[in-house]
């Protein structure tokens, strides 16, 4: 039998897991307190409709799952590859919220703030940072059309993020209906705008050149991208720049108003910035997009934006909604490199007991012993030092010898 986990999945040992519970326990509580409610869905969705979720290259990474019986005898005999599976492992928790409010929509409030902390799963290349089963924190609002939306759910994950100790960071924010209009107006089809969007979105890591070379890869008019390597090359682009080469200008004022209010909100404590070239992996955002940076580290902390299409799939009318998800992994690899330590946490004891004692009376002594301490009980080991090591080796602070209560005595790892 093999003993380690598959690859890109991962056993995480007690000391890591009590940051990871701190961390989501944080999370919660700030989400919980801006009268957001906890739900919870199924891992496995129907491939109907995963196949139908506009999840960009994640729809390439579904774990799928082969049919059953008879069904795959008969799928097999076809030999049609698609028709081996019927469902599949969510990828994300947008699809299966979408689904869950379309099937509870008279039972829920509206608007309806939503959480969701689950584990999803993607067929990633196994790497650093790179994981095939992680756990997302999402925020949604469904119901609300207007920018007040995007402006609650930026201020509710920069507080999640201030409480579990991040600071210095920039929510960087976008409009894809914006981008789409100024790359239509420069001469790009616009059942092109999607694939030109995904080479605009590599700006900060080629520059103009490098986006212009990739579209005329992709054979887009000359022209188009002559116009646009030289917007570009002008320098550093801003709201105002784009909004004017936009028809509905309505666009670049939701914009302006959601970053004026939220660098009001944000008091100093970090920043806001207008990012030209956001434009989020998941092909079913359909509106305002936004990330959050963080100094000194690579990639996004938190990213989210408007999908007004989704829920609209099952129900047939469109219904408003936006969701902010803050990157849980990343965040607690983070405070891992950084040496974090659970604060206020309760130092562990073990009380020490003999066998035979009256395990009645241990428990009290325990009982009395969790004032102060966070207390397990265990039976003496034969060898008492090695124990010992082994407990300050597991994080514990402090041992106590039931039939010596209620002396203690502090150890330390060697």
């Amino acid at each position: 039998m093999k003993t380690s986990p598959l690859k890109g999945m991962r056993d995480y040992l007690p000391a890591e897991q009590r940051i990871r519970d701190f961390v989501q326990g944080e999370i919660l509580r700030v989400y919980r307190a801006s009268g957001f409610e906890r739900i919870a869905t199924p891992v496995l969705e129907d491939m109907e409709n995963l196949d139908k979720s506009e999840g960009g290259e994640n729809l390439n990474l579904i774990f799928k799952v082969l049919k059953r019986g008879e069904k795959l005898q008969k799928a097999l005999a076809d030999g049609k590859e698609k028709d081996l599976s019927d469902m599949g492992l969510r990828y994300d928790l947008t699809l299966p919220l979408s689904r869950y409010y379309a099937a509870n929509k008279e039972q829920l409030p509206s608007p309806f703030k939503v959480i969701q902390t689950d584990r999803v799963y993607r067929a990633e290349r196994p790497q650093k940072g790179r994981l095939r089963e992680f756990v997302q924190c999402d925020i949604d609002i469904l119901g609300d059309e207007s920018p007040n939306a995007e402006i609650e759910l930026i201020d509710v994950t920069a507080r999640a993020l201030m409480a579990i100790g991040f600071a210095d960071f920039t929510v960087r924010i976008n409009d894809r209906r914006m981008l789409r209009q100024m790359l239509e107006g420069m001469g790009f089809a616009p059942d092109s705008l999607d694939s030109v969007c995904i080479s605009f979105d590599k700006l900060d890591k080629v520059g103009p050149e490098g986006v212009a070379a990739e579209l005329l890869e992709k054979q887009c008019p000359e022209t188009a991208v002559a116009a646009l390597r030289a917007f570009l090359e002008k320098g550093q682009v801003s709201l105002a720049d784009v909004a004017a080469l936009c028809a509905d200008k309505s666009l670049g004022d939701n914009v302006k108003y959601v970053m004026d209010t939220v660098t009001k909100l944000a008091g100093g404590a970090y920043k806001v910035a207008y990012d030209p070239s956001l434009v989020r992996g998941q092909g079913y955002y359909t509106g305002m997009v936004f990330e959050v940076s963080c100094a000194g580290f690579a990639g996004a902390v938190a990213g989210g934006g408007r999908y007004d299409n989704m829920v609209g799939k099952f129900l047939g009318q469109q219904v408003p909604a936006v969701g902010f998800s803050i990157g849980f992994e990343r965040i607690c690899a983070i405070l891992l490199d950084q040496g974090f330590a659970v604060p206020a946490e309760k130092k562990k004891l073990a009380l020490l007991y003999a066998p035979g004692s009256d395990f009645a009376d241990v428990l009290q002594k325990a009982a009395q012993l969790r004032g102060e301490y966070a207390v397990t009980v265990l039976t003496t080991g034969k060898k008492v030092g090695k124990q010992i090591d082994r407990l300050a080796h597991s994080g514990y602070a402090a041992v106590c010898f039931a039939d010596k209560y209620p002396e203690i005595k502090v150890i330390e790892e060697a």
